[in-house]
């Protein structure tokens, strides 16, 4: 993909805490690169050999490469008893640019060894600009790599035989699509997602039509190598959508069929759940995968046990100087599982394989809320910068309740989950989440209507600037934030304008991965 840079209430109880402590062309970046990416999993920053020890805004479990740039998740695929994931990578720098794929492999989907860089722009070829994004089928016996080419954007393929898939051979004979189909004023033209389907491949490419509007293009091929343009899979006039539809995702969930595209210039991903017939999509109903403001590019594959995990490129919410200052940028979402819910529309929730992740956890039940004011209740253990946060909460006839998090004793720093019973959405207010001039602090909200007598089932996962929220496995809100205090770790759940029931809550600390 082409990057453009993106960089009165009641206080009842304060938990407040620990300390913040195949390779061709560019030769030279990518072998540099790899001494690096051969490090395994470990303490930090996902290697035993930790660039950033005192950083506290580096993320511990999220999977981020030992340094500098990353964004799209690429490739992702389940072969021969691994997990491998690629990546949009920049081995030079903390900015995006000089396109890459970066390589990690994990057998759990949470911890990973980084690898070699897989590829490389080829010097004067048909994608000396950057290795764009794309995905990974198995041809055969033949692991494929289908990747856009720059510039200017064309789509080409990567061959690799050995089990680990560390060395890739790019097709002599690409790229083996040239351009649009003749006439089509395109706004771009990337990222494929192939599938089969009977006996033919099938590829969704990110287009877009120029005064019109977002359009995934379809071809289908045998081989892989010769490309036949059907027609538009799907396609939109509805300036609400954007003009150009980035990374599609498109495969079957129950009875119904899934698009996942990236509009620009929305900055966020949205997903469609409709009918596919005669080739063609027919989206019945549309919504956005995460309002938090954080999560774009996302990719969705089948694990070992068949069910539809999607990563997603978080980006980072701070400045351009401060990410080059801090020598990496870009972090991956926790893997989620898709489903249908009840209504038709989309779920999410945590991979099952993410609870390897929890060491232990401090529960404290039945907490009510009420109009107390300057009542608290602390629960020891409860704090910290790197875990998972669960709460199950029954409004009552409260106005507003949420969380707080990463707060500093005197509320000076702090971010907030804010639910609006009278509005009907959630927030994720970042106006006191750092001290710092650095960080961005727009407010990202989400509809989320409730029926009377209705829960908010809430899961958090705190990873030092990672936030990953999880709400009623229907919304989702990823963001960045960056205390600047190392006793911003508090939490506390507060509630205003009538009575609310804590049913439950639970602290687990996520300790540092070594396997």
């Amino acid at each position: 993909m082409k990057r453009r840079e993106f960089s009165a209430i009641s206080a009842i109880g304060a938990l407040t805490g620990m300390t913040r402590s195949g390779l061709a062309g560019n030769e030279a970046a990518a072998q540099q690169e790899q001494s690096v990416g051969q490090a395994t999993t470990g303490s930090r920053g996902n290697t035993r050999t930790e660039p950033f020890p005192n950083d506290p805004h580096r993320p511990r479990y999220h999977f981020l490469p030992p340094k500098n740039w990353m964004n799209d998740p690429n490739g992702l695929i389940y072969y021969k008893g691994n997990y491998h994931l690629f990546y949009q990578y920049n081995p030079g720098a903390a900015v995006w640019g000089n396109m890459h794929w970066g390589h990690a492999v994990s057998q759990d989907l949470v911890s990973w060894r980084n690898f070699p860089i897989a590829l490389a722009p080829t010097p004067g070829g048909y994608d000396k600009d950057g290795v764009f994004s794309g995905c990974a089928v198995v041809n055969g016996s033949e692991p494929t790599l289908v990747y856009t080419g720059t510039q200017p954007e064309v789509q080409a393929i990567a061959t690799s035989s050995d089990a680990l898939l560390e060395r890739w051979v790019k097709y002599e004979g690409n790229p083996v699509i040239a351009g649009p189909p003749e006439g089509m004023e395109a706004t771009g033209f990337r990222d494929p997602f192939v599938w089969r389907e009977g006996t033919e491949w099938l590829m969704a490419l990110g287009s877009g039509v120029k005064g019109k509007g977002g359009r995934i293009l379809l071809y289908r091929s045998s081989d892989l190598r010769d490309w036949e343009y059907l027609h538009p899979l799907a396609e939109s006039d509805d300036p609400a959508l954007g003009t150009m539809w980035e990374c599609p995702n498109f495969f079957p969930l129950g009875n119904k069929h899934v698009l996942l595209i990236s509009p620009i210039p929305l900055r966020k991903a949205l997903w469609a759940v409709g009918t596919y017939a005669d080739r063609r999509f027919r989206a019945e109903r549309w919504g956005s995968l995460d309002d938090g403001g954080s999560f774009y590019a996302p990719q969705v594959f089948l694990d070992a046990a068949d069910r539809r995990v999607m990563f997603g490129w978080s980006w980072e919410g701070r400045t351009k100087e401060a990410q080059v200052k801090a020598g990496w940028a870009g972090a991956q979402s926790l893997p989620r599982v898709l489903s249908l819910a009840e209504d038709g529309g989309l779920r999410q929730a945590p991979h099952p394989f993410c609870r390897r992740l929890v060491q232990f956890g401090k529960s404290v039940k039945s907490l009510p809320i009420g109009r107390q004011i300057n009542s608290e209740m602390r629960a020891e253990g409860m704090r910290g910068d790197a875990g998972r946060l669960d709460a199950l909460i029954e409004p009552g006839d409260a106005n507003e309740l949420g969380v707080s998090f990463y707060r500093s004793p005197d509320g000076a720093e702090e971010t907030r989950l804010v639910y609006d019973a009278v509005k009907g959405t959630i927030a994720v207010d970042r106006s006191r989440s750092s001290l710092s001039d650095e960080q961005e602090r727009k407010e990202n909200i989400a509809a989320l209507p409730l029926e009377k007598g209705g829960s908010l089932n809430i899961t958090i996962f705190l990873d030092r600037s990672m936030v990953e929220i999880y709400v009623n496995e229907g919304c989702c809100l990823t963001t960045r934030v960056y205390p600047s205090r190392a006793d911003s770790d508090g939490i506390m759940l507060w509630g205003g304008g009538g009575k609310t029931v804590v049913r439950e809550i639970t602290w687990r600390p996520i300790r540092l991965r070594t396997s």
